[in-house]
């Protein structure tokens, strides 16, 4: 009897650990932007976004009336990270599965520019700011 009742509270240990450990948190703290990620090369800001399992950072901040570039780095993506989308600027950009690829986007108006993968679950933004 002893044994069965040792592997019951094994068996509920395990099982409730494996679940804590894979429940999804409803963490809903906001996005931090990365100030490290633009910098200013020829006249033209850079905004350098990370394409794997997402895009990082996922909000970045930039100058408003400043010729942009957005470039993505990918580093052995295969997910549908490696789709760009910006709807709003009608841009539809496959990136290599390693790489580097830049979208000019020219120079924007105070405003947020919105974008995502290729299937509309990971999303990122640039704020342009004065």
């Amino acid at each position: 009897m002893k044994p069965t009742i040792i592997s019951i509270l094994v068996a509920v240990v395990l099982i409730g650990g494996a679940f804590a450990f894979t429940r999804k948190s409803n963490d809903n703290s906001p996005v931090v932007a990365n100030a490290n990620n633009v910098t200013m090369v020829d006249g033209k800001q850079i905004v350098e976004i990370s394409a794997k399992g997402g895009y990082q950072p996922r909000k970045s901040i930039a100058k408003a009336g400043v010729p942009t570039i957005i470039r993505f780095d990918t580093n052995g993506t295969f997910d549908c990270s490696s789709s760009v989308r910006i709807p709003s600027m009608n841009i539809s950009k496959s990136l290599p599965q390693t790489g580097t690829t830049d979208i000019d986007v020219g120079s924007q108006e105070i405003a947020t520019l919105q974008g995502t993968c290729g299937m509309g679950m990971y999303p990122f933004e640039v704020e342009f700011k004065s």
